[in-house]
């Protein structure tokens, strides 16, 4: 999980940008959307002082109101889970999910705090106006000359507008990264292995943010 976190630390800014995401814009063309949110989370994070001194909870706050309709979590899972998803009943990919939700959004949160000088370019959108499955391409760029950091989205269109379903950090998709991961504690556990495992890791996070919380 460590390598994991490393890599997607830098999608958390960019990703929880739809947070500011009006109802207005829900039909908006996926790259303006990214392109527009993300610059407005990146102002934000780096005028917010409760943000920029890392109160972890404070961003959790902002991350659980306002993500959740942007992101579909549930194909999210679906895919990390692999076959196993189909084995599982309703209630274990509804839990399984929830928990996964949740550490994903600790993951982003745990990112917002460390937005200083970052800027975002986006490349043109390779895609027609009848496609309901889009990839947003963009790149990090560091302050200082630094590598610019790949950063990319596949989204797709839901009847509430477009919707995330993966990101890619250096390379590395998200859901193809937690796939293994996913397999091996099923492997140990079965599905109800791997809830436990993602519930104890939350709990654990939450811990942490009550008390980043409290210190700030």
């Amino acid at each position: 999980m460590n390598v994991f976190k490393k890599l997607f630390a830098v999608a958390g800014f960019a990703l929880a940008g739809l947070a500011f995401a009006p109802a207005a814009v829900a039909q908006e063309a996926p790259d303006a959307l990214v392109k527009r949110i993300s610059q407005e989370v990146l102002d934000t994070a780096k005028s917010d002082k409760d943000i920029q001194s890392g109160n972890q909870k404070r961003v959790l706050e902002l991350v659980e109101a306002k993500i959740l309709p942007h992101v579909d979590f549930q194909r999210m899972t679906a895919l990390a889970a692999g076959r196993f998803w189909r084995e599982a009943t309703p209630e274990q990919q509804k839990q399984l999910t929830n928990e996964f939700r949740t550490l994903l959004v600790y993951t982003y949160s745990g990112a917002i705090s460390q937005v200083k000088d970052q800027k975002l370019e986006f490349k043109p959108m390779r895609a027609d106006a009848s496609d309901t499955e889009v990839e947003v391409r963009s790149q990090v760029l560091q302050p200082r000359g630094g590598d610019p950091i790949q950063l990319n989205y596949r989204l797709e269109k839901s009847p509430s507008g477009w919707k995330i379903y993966d990101v890619n950090v250096l390379g590395a998709w998200l859901v193809e990264t937690y796939k293994g991961n996913f397999a091996a504690e099923i492997g140990k556990g079965g599905i109800d292995g791997l809830i436990k495992t993602l519930s104890d890791r939350n709990k654990r996070l939450a811990a942490s943010a009550a008390k980043t919380g409290k210190s700030s």
